[in-house]
C-alpha cells in the first residue's frame, strides 16, 4: 500500500505477479487454482484492480474465444482439473462473459460424468479407480457448491455432502482423529491396506487439502440445508485432530503429522498455511468456536519466522514446501514413511505459495474483526426489487444485492461489512417491528421506479412508521439514493423528511467519459466520517436540503452531498446515489488515487460506532 509498510499478502502476492507473469508453466493445473484464490481473497481485501486483472490474464492464456481450455481433457476425469473452475466463476460472474461460463461449463461436465466408488464417492482420476484422496475433496467440491449455488442446482448440495461424510467415514483414524492420505475402495493397490484399503500415513498437505475444501464449500450452503451442520460437524472434528498434533514449540505441523521425532520428518509449510487458513476462516465464518483461534495465530507466527524469507533479488519467498506426494502411479509411490519424506522440499513451491497466501488473507482481516461483531446490516429488497435473466435464461434478482459481482452488484461492500464482523442479511419484506427486529444497520438503496419494476413497492406510511421507530431506538439507516430518472424519489423523500433532509430532483456531476475529475472530490482534513479516503468519486448524484435534525455531512462549496441525522438513539447516514456498488470500488475502473473501497471501509466502521452501547 502507498505511504505504508507492505502486508505479507501484497509482498507474496508481489512475488507472484513477478516469478509467474502470465500462467503457472503454461500448463492447465491445479497449482494455478490455489495461488489465484489467493489472489482473489487479497483482492477482496485491498480493492486494488490489478490484482483482479492478473487473474483474468492468467487464465486467459488458457481460455479460448469458444469457451475451450487449452490443454484440459475432459476425459481425463482428473478430479485436480476441476479446482480453476473456481477462478473462471469469478470471472464470469464479474464480467458476464460468456467464454469463462463455458469454460466452467465444461467443468461442471466433468463433475456430472466423474467414474464413481460404488456407494458414490468420485475417483480421484480415470487412471486411479475406485480411489479418494483427501486432496480431491478440495479441488472439486468447493467448485462444484458454487456452481450450484450460482445456478441452483440444490440437490447438489446432498451429494457435496456425501462426499466429505464417504471419505471422513472410511479415512478418519478413532483414536487420533487424524485421517490417512487415501483409500482404495477395491484395496487392490500395493499401499491399501488389504482390510481397510487404506494408504499407511497421515500426511500433513492431503488434511490440509480436506480442511480447506471444508471452509470453502461450506459458504455456499443454504442455511437450512442439513449437509451445512454434517460438514461443520466435520470440521470440528478435524480442528480439533490438528490441534493436538500442533508442534508446540513452533507452532507449526509436521510432513507426517503423528511423526514429529521421527528420523527425517521436517516442518512443512504448506500445510502449516493451509491449517492457519482453514482454523482462522472456519473461526471467522462461526463454523469453529473462537477458542480454536490461537492454534491459528501460533501457526501464523510460526509460518513467518521460519519460513518466510526475503531473496537476492528482494522478493519474498517461502521455503519449506514439499513438492509433491502422491499414491501409485509411475514411478510407484507406496506411502510409506520413507516415501514421503524422499520427496524435495523446495522453495517458492505453487501450492505453497497459493496456501500461504491464503493463510495472509484470513489472518489480515483479525485486527478488526472485533469492530462490529455480532452486529447484522440487512439490506433492502422490497422497495429496491428488480429481476433480470441470467444465463441460463432464468429470472433472477439483481441491482445493489449483496451476491452480485458484477458492476451493479454489492459484493464488495457486503465483504467490507464482513471484514468488521459484521453479518449481511437482506431483507426481501416490507420493514415492521418485527422484520426489523436484529438489524443493527438497514441499508435502502435506490427505491424502484415501474420503469425498473412493473409494479413497485412505493415506501408508504406505514413503513415509514416502523422505520422511524426502529432509528429512534437505536438502529443505524443507510439511505443511498440516487440522480432524477432513477429513482423513485416522491415516496423516498417522505421517508427522508421525517429526519430533516430532502434528495433534490436533479442530476449533479455528470462526468464524460473517463474525466474523472469531474466527478472527484477531496476530503477534507480530519473530517468525521472519512479519516483515511483522500479522494473520493461521485457521479450523477442528487444533493439535499437539510433542515433539523439533518445536517451537512459533506459539501461541495454550498451543496450537500451526504448528511446525518441523529433521532432519538440512532443514526441516518444519507447520499444521493448508489456510490458503492462494485463499479466503484473494485478497482477495476477508476484510477487508485480515488480511494471509494477506503471510503467505504470508514463509513461502516464510522456507522459502527453510531451503535448504541449496551449497557
Amino acid at each position: 500500500m502507498q505511504g505504508q509498510a507492505q502486508q505479507l499478502s501484497e509482498r507474496i502476492a508481489n512475488t507472484v505477479m513477478t516469478v509467474w507473469k502470465d500462467s503457472l508453466n503454461g500448463k492447465w493445473s491445479y497449482d494455478q487454482g490455489v495461488i489465484l484464490k489467493g489472489i482473489e481473497g487479497l483482492w477482496y481485501n485491498t480493492a486494488d484492480g490489478k490484482y483482479f486483472k492478473y487473474m483474468q490474464k492468467s487464465m486467459d492464456f488458457f481460455v479460448g474465444k469458444d469457451g475451450s481450455i487449452k490443454g484440459y481433457k475432459l476425459d481425463d476425469y482428473n478430479i485436480d482439473n476441476v479446482l480453476c473452475g473456481r477462478i473462471l466463476l469469478t470471472l464470469f460472474k464479474v464480467t458476464n462473459d460468456q467464454r469463462y461460463y463455458k469454460a466452467a461449463a465444461q467443468l461442471r461436465s466433468q463433475i456430472q460424468q466423474q467414474p464413481r466408488t460404488n456407494e458414490g464417492g468420485f475417483w480421484h482420476k480415470k487412471r486411479y479407480p475406485y480411489q479418494m484422496w483427501l486432496d480431491g475433496l478440495y479441488m472439486g467440491q468447493p467448485f462444484y457448491a458454487e456452481w450450484a449455488q450460482l445456478f441452483r442446482e440444490d440437490t447438489v448440495f446432498n451429494d457435496i455432502t456425501n462426499q466429505f461424510v464417504w471419505m471422513e467415514q472410511h479415512a478418519r483414524d478413532a483414536k487420533t482423529g487424524l485421517l490417512y492420505h487415501g483409500w482404495d475402495e477395491s484395496k487392490e493397490q500395493q499401499w491399501a491396506n488389504k482390510t481397510t484399503g487404506l494408504s499407511p500415513n497421515f500426511w500433513a498437505r492431503a488434511m490440509g487439502w480436506y480442511g480447506m475444501a471444508l471452509v470453502d464449500a461450506l459458504p455456499y450452503f443454504p442455511e437450512d440445508h442439513p449437509g451445512r451442520k454434517k460438514l461443520i460437524d466435520i470440521l470440528n472434528r478435524f480442528a480439533t485432530a490438528i490441534k493436538k498434533v500442533q508442534d508446540p514449540k513452533t507452532g507449526l505441523w509436521w510432513d507426517i503429522l503423528n511423526f514429529p521425532d521421527r528420523k527425517g520428518n521436517y516442518l512443512e509449510a504448506s500445510a502449516s498455511s493451509m491449517f492457519v487458513y482453514a482454523i482462522a476462516k472456519g473461526v471467522r465464518l462461526g463454523y469453529l468456536p473462537s477458542t480454536f483461534l490461537p492454534v491459528a495465530v501460533k501457526g501464523y507466527d510460526g509460518i513467518q519466522k521460519k519460513f518466510i524469507k526475503v531473496d537476492e533479488a528482494g522478493l519474498t519467498v517461502l521455503d519449506g514446501t514439499v513438492s509433491v506426494s502422491g499414491l501409485g502411479g509411475t514411478p510407484y509411490r507406496d506411502g510409506s514413511y520413507e516415501y514421503y519424506i524422499s520427496e524435495k522440499v523446495i522453495r517458492n513451491d505453487a501450492k505453497g505459495v497459493g496456501a500461504v497466501l491464503l493463510a495472509a488473507d484470513e489472518m489480515e482481516l483479525l485486527p478488526d474483526l472485533n469492530k462490529g461483531k455480532g452486529k447484522t446490516v440487512v439490506l433492502d429488497n422490497f422497495f429496491n426489487n428488480e429481476f433480470t435473466k441470467d444465463v441460463t435464461g432464468a429470472t433472477v434478482p439483481y441491482h445493489y444485492i449483496w451476491n452480485e459481482m458484477d458492476n451493479n452488484g454489492y459484493q464488495l461492500l457486503g465483504h467490507v461489512f464482513n471484514r468488521y464482523g459484521v453479518k449481511t442479511k437482506t431483507l426481501k419484506q416490507a420493514p415492521t417491528a418485527q422484520t426489523l427486529k436484529g438489524a443493527d444497520f438497514y441499508l435502502i438503496v435506490d427505491p424502484d421506479t415501474q420503469k425498473e419494476t412493473k409494479e413497485p413497492n412505493y415506501i408508504q406510511k406505514e413503513h415509514i412508521d416502523a422505520i422511524e421507530n426502529w432509528v429512534k431506538a437505536g438502529g443505524v439507516l443507510l439511505l443511498f439514493g440516487n440522480d432524477t430518472g432513477n429513482v423513485e424519489f416522491p415516496h423516498f423523500n417522505e421517508l427522508a423528511k421525517r429526519f430533516g433532509f430532502q434528495f433534490k430532483y436533479e442530476s449533479l456531476n455528470r462526468v464524460q467519459g473517463n474525466k474523472y475529475e469531474q466527478g472527484t472530490f477531496e476530503v477534507p482534513a480530519d473530517h468525521p466520517i472519512f479519516k483515511t479516503a483522500k479522494k473520493i468519486y461521485i457521479k450523477e448524484y442528487a444533493s439535499q436540503t437539510v433542515n433539523g435534525p439533518a445536517k451537512a455531512a459533506f459539501t461541495q462549496g454550498e451543496t450537500v452531498v451526504m448528511s446525518v441525522a441523529k433521532v432519538g438513539k440512532g443514526t441516518v447516514f444519507a447520499v444521493g446515489d448508489p456510490w458503492f456498488y462494485n463499479e466503484y470500488l473494485d478497482g477495476r475502473k477508476l484510477p487508485l488515487e480515488l480511494e471509494n473501497y477506503k471510503a467505504a471501509c470508514d463509513l461502516v466502521q464510522w456507522a459502527i460506532k453510531q451503535i448504541p452501547v449496551k449497557k
